[in-house]
């Protein structure tokens, strides 16, 4: 991940964390480019950041938008249920 794409990243999330509640999947279709694993890598790191500033809130949301966007692009796995 270059500099200028981890800006790029950065930028997305703190437009994620400021948006009204709802609006994020439109914030995200407005980015196709930058929805990839290099994204929810960056997620992450930010929801760490976060929560090591007692910054709960952000760092959950983040965490939830890495997973859903994960299981998107078909990076999160699949357990199916034991039968």
């Amino acid at each position: 991940m270059s500099a200028h794409s981890q800006d790029e990243y950065f930028n997305l999330i703190d437009r994620l964390l400021k948006c009204p509640s709802g609006q994020e999947p439109e914030i995200l279709d407005a980015q196709p480019d930058l929805l990839n694993a290099d994204l929810v890598k960056a997620l992450m790191q930010v929801a760490m950041m976060m929560s090591h500033q007692d910054n709960q809130d952000a760092a959950k949301f983040l965490i939830f938008m890495a997973r859903q966007l994960s299981k998107e692009l078909g990076l999160y796995p699949q357990v199916s249920p034991e039968q």
